[in-house]
């Protein structure tokens, strides 16, 4: 094999390459620009793009300006005014400084700058894929306008990569916000195609800018933080425990008035939240932290999003301890356990705890009233009418059988639930007080047995305690079988597996017949049945209209993200459109989610769209959101029938696992309860 030889490259292959590592997206090309906009001291600024920027960006400031015999070596690899020696890399104040983004901009587009000094004559440059053609004078007021066209006209291979107009927009709009937020004291304004999306006061005050960025709704959930840890200063404002994001897109960081991604940073801060915030849910800030600039490095990637600390610990304990303490002290409650006698039932609304079949029956039961509240009709707490109060002699053995409770409808769209058929009746008893046997029912379809029930004459139904019919009795032999908690299987025999109860409202405690216990998360369980029919359904899930449409305030860039996927998520069950400033109006959601999470669940479908690589991936990332936001949440009441399908889907193998790979029960077996005891 022939070994290549090694040849220097060309000026201009080597200007491509050097710009596709600054030059990611027209957000990329808007970040450096304005970045040297706000060194030159510009006090407004102003950039407009068309087309997502691809066509047309322009940036204008009132900087300082650029002298006129300086404009073609600003454009030169390595040329900039911010250092001057190796030892300015260690106590770096500026945003930008390596001297590489006006190089890599030209070298991959047409650019147009005019400048001009305080008291100078203004200049103009062209510049055609980094060559510069000759410097001119120009009448321009004070400060710098440029204007890249056609952004990656000479590299096809990187063009084709651009995302959608609607989606590089999108990434503009965002980094416009943190660039607004960080320097409140600098006016910016935003347009797209003609447009006026965003427009800063530039008054100075951070709550000023938060408003105009970032939205009124959030701005009135914010609380502001002021500390100091050290040598670090932190400030600026956090979310309210009770206003938690469905995601972390709207942590905002600063240092030294640079926006960066910090996981250290994230970690702080959500440190402060413990015990503070529900499961499930993040807090928003936007926190500016100011440190000496020798105690961070900056010049650690190219895009100079990512920073390391010199001593990391210190800056860590000042973002957690002033959280914590400013959230004591602004009086917010913390978290308690609450007290068993005020646990609110999250499920208790009407309109959620009742399907149309039991309030007929509740109708019917309360003298054409409908009662309140199924639960507290069926509950254990009021005394069930015994037959022997009530003039009519009991048999013996006779036992009252609990009305069967609802099934949740979500529970049953899931499972097409069918309630079973042999259930325990009353036995029939002869005058002189012996039982007697009951023939065995033949099985009936769906169909038959109701048309059976029609046929029945109401003189043959027994009545029950609450006024309703029994179903048709079964054998003796077969109920039998059947212990308390235990579930018949239609052949009549019992299942190899006991429900014994629940614990936490949140675990279902099973007892099988090798006698082991079982665990079961019913969230998870819950959670992989919902996903596994979402999954398996060719049909788009079952939609509910909101009486009310719901315009759910997002950040700009998932807002774009969800409105360029519409007819994926009009696949899933939702109806969205643009309601304009970030804001999606939801007209109508899947049948199985709650209204309260539509907002929590747009955000993290936002984030799954983001992070899903092809469309099946993004489909199932988008299939576990929703089935989780639908599933039964730790912590609610459920009802004996709702845990009992669980129950049989999970202990007969149908469910393993959570869609996010996690378990859904755990088995304890006897040996090891007899060793927790020393009994073995």
């Amino acid at each position: 094999m022939t070994m290549p030889h090694i040849q220097q490259l060309d000026s201009h292959v080597a200007d491509l390459i050097a710009a596709g590592e600054v030059v990611e997206r027209p957000a990329s090309v808007v970040k450096e620009l304005v970045e040297n906009a706000v060194d030159a001291g510009a006090s407004a600024v102003a950039v407009e793009i068309q087309n997502g920027g691809m066509r047309l960006l322009r940036v204008t400031d009132d900087g300082c300006g650029i002298a006129p015999e300086e404009l073609p070596t600003a454009f030169l690899r390595h040329a900039t005014s911010k250092l001057r020696c190796a030892e300015d890399l260690g106590k770096i104040g500026t945003l930008g400084f390596r001297g590489e983004a006006l190089a890599a901009i030209a070298a991959v587009s047409r650019v147009d700058i005019s400048t001009c000094r305080l008291g100078q004559t203004g200049a103009s440059l062209h510049l055609e894929g980094g060559v510069p053609e000759e410097v001119r004078a120009a009448g321009v007021p004070e400060g710098t306008a440029i204007c890249v066209r056609d952004l990656f006209y000479n590299t096809p291979a990187r063009l084709k990569f651009m995302k959608k107009d609607s989606a590089e927009t999108a990434a503009v709009n965002g980094l416009m916000q943190h660039l607004a937020l960080s320097h409140p004291e600098i006016s910016f304004k935003f347009i797209k195609d003609g447009v006026e999306a965003l427009h800063t006061p530039g008054d100075g005050k951070l709550e000023s800018a938060v408003y105009a960025a970032l939205g009124r709704d959030f701005a009135r959930t914010l609380t502001p933080v002021e500390g100091r840890g050290g040598e670090v200063t932190v400030s600026g404002f956090v979310t309210k425990p009770l206003c938690g994001r469905g995601s972390r897109g709207m942590q905002t960081f600063f240092v030294n008035g640079r926006f960066i991604k910090s996981q250290l940073l994230t970690a702080a801060l959500e440190e402060g939240y413990r015990n503070q915030l529900m499961k499930g849910k993040f807090p928003g800030c936007v926190v500016k932290l100011d440190l000496p600039v020798t105690a961070v490095d900056v010049n650690v990637h190219p895009a100079k999003t990512t920073v390391k600390f010199a001593r990391e610990r210190e800056v860590f304990d000042a973002v957690y301890h002033t959280v914590l303490d400013s959230l004591a002290a602004d009086g917010l409650p913390q978290a308690e356990a609450p007290k068993p006698d005020t646990v609110k039932n999250p499920r208790q609304d009407f309109y959620q705890t009742m399907d149309a079949r039991s309030f007929r029956h509740s109708a019917q039961a309360g003298g054409g009233k409908p009662q309140a509240d199924w639960r507290s009709a069926s509950s254990s707490a009021a005394p069930a009418r015994n037959p022997a109060q009530e003039g009519t002699a009991a048999p013996a053995g006779w036992k009252t059988e609990r009305p069967a409770l609802r099934v949740a409808d979500s529970v049953r769209q899931t499972f097409a639930y069918t309630p079973s058929r042999t259930v325990q009746v009353s036995p029939q008893i002869s005058a002189s007080g012996k039982l007697l046997r009951t023939e065995e029912p033949k099985s009936l379809r769906p169909a038959e047995a109701d048309r059976s029930a029609e046929e029945t004459p109401a003189s043959a139904e027994t009545p029950s305690p609450e006024g309703r019919p029994f179903a048709p009795a079964i054998p003796m032999e077969q109920a039998s079988l059947a212990l308390p908690g235990e579930r018949v299987t239609k052949t009549g025999r019992a299942a190899p597996w006991r429900i014994a109860g629940e614990v936490l409202k949140t675990y279902i405690v099973c007892e099988d017949e090798d006698q082991n216990v079982w665990l079961i998360d019913k969230h998870a369980a819950h959670e992989r049945v919902n996903f596994d029919r979402l999954m398996a359904s060719a049909q788009p899930p079952m939609r509910q209209t909101l009486l009310r449409p719901v315009a759910a305030e997002l950040s700009r860039e998932d807002c774009a993200l969800l409105l360029e996927s519409l007819p994926l998520l009009d696949s899933l069950g939702f109806t969205c459109e643009d309601f304009g400033d970030g804001a999606i109006l939801v007209r109508e959601v899947p049948a199985d989610l709650d209204a309260s999470d539509i907002a929590a669940t747009l955000e993290e479908l936002a984030e799954n769209l983001r992070i899903g690589r092809s469309p099946t991936e993004k489909r199932q990332n988008l299939l576990h959101t929703i089935a989780c936001k639908a599933a039964i949440k730790a912590g609610w009441d459920s009802d004996e029938s709702e845990l009992r399908v669980l129950v049989d889907k999970v202990q007969s193998g149908e469910i393993q696992y959570c869609p996010h790979g996690r378990p859904v029960k755990a088995k304890l077996s006897k040996y090891e309860l007899e060793k927790m005891f020393k009994r073995a």
